[in-house]
């Protein structure tokens, strides 16, 4: 599974917050490992210099393999935070794609005896 991470300017994009937010988001998502080709990871400061409550965001994208994209954003105080919401909130998600899918693969209808 491919990890794609980015910023904008008004957050510190440096190697440390990119390696510790990556690290944290596949620690949560390392279950769907083999069923994602991709993640893509969005952390921006929604004020700019600005303070304010909860402006910080983070949007992740998983892309399930032969399947639509699916997304999240959270906001928090702190991008780690956000992350951290970010990778619960669509770890419950593919939860229940990845459980639907399985409920919904059936088996070929047996041979009806007449």
């Amino acid at each position: 599974m491919q990890v794609q991470f980015n910023s904008d300017h008004s957050v510190m994009g440096t190697e440390n917050v990119a390696e510790r937010i990556t690290a944290k988001v596949r620690d949560k998502l390392d279950r769907f490992e083999d069923r994602l080709t991709r993640l893509e990871i969005h952390v921006r400061d929604e004020n700019g210099p600005k303070h304010g409550a909860d402006d910080k965001a983070c949007t992740i994208e998983a892309r399930p393999r032969g399947g639509r994209a699916i997304g999240v954003t959270e906001h928090a105080s702190t991008v780690d935070d956000a992350a951290r919401k970010a990778a619960t909130t669509l770890a419950q998600l593919l939860d229940r794609h990845f459980g639907k899918e399985s409920r919904h693969s059936h088996d070929p209808r047996p041979d009806k005896v007449l």
